[in-house]
């Protein structure tokens, strides 16, 4: 095989591997009774902490009046909390509860389980090849969508 066959051979799996994300997110998501949305809201309140609203609408690059509604549902499946932030009266902080970390344990940390048994089978030196293509293959994906978010805003609507 070519070097330029092995290229496309990388960029077909990591295709392959994308829509096996898209794939186990809509099963998480359905087994936790929410939508893909709902769930990527979840994940970050989970990864970062108590987070301020309009942090979580930054992050997740909706409105704010669409993560109001997102935090509402999570809200009523159990899965955060609203608190009021000690430092800031005015602010409040979504948290993550104990059934969302339950959840997560739950679905994810199986999949983590998993992942590291079958990265054990790679040398040092292969988990650190590894881990610069996933660096270089993040940042090409990172550059890529402001490139495509920022052509889109230029567009005539």
């Amino acid at each position: 095989m070519s070097k330029d066959e092995r290229i496309d051979a990388v960029g077909e799996q990591l295709r392959l591997l994308q829509r096996s994300f898209d794939t186990f997110d809509e099963a998480a998501a359905a087994h936790l009774g929410l939508n893909r949305t709902d769930l990527r809201c979840l994940d970050i309140v989970l990864g970062r902490g108590p987070l301020p609203a309009g942090e979580l609408s930054a992050e997740s690059k909706l409105s704010p009046g669409a993560t109001t509604t997102v935090i509402d549902r999570l809200q009523r499946a159990g899965f955060v909390t609203r608190n009021q932030d000690p430092a800031s009266r005015r602010r409040v902080l979504v948290e993550a509860t104990d059934a969302a970390r339950a959840a997560a344990a739950d679905i994810f940390v199986p999949v983590g389980i998993a992942g590291a048994r079958a990265l054990r089978r790679y040398s040092a030196d292969q988990l650190d090849l590894i881990l610069d293509f996933l660096g270089t293959a993040l940042a090409v994906h990172r550059a890529e969508t402001e490139r495509l978010t920022a052509e889109t805003a230029e567009q005539p609507h």
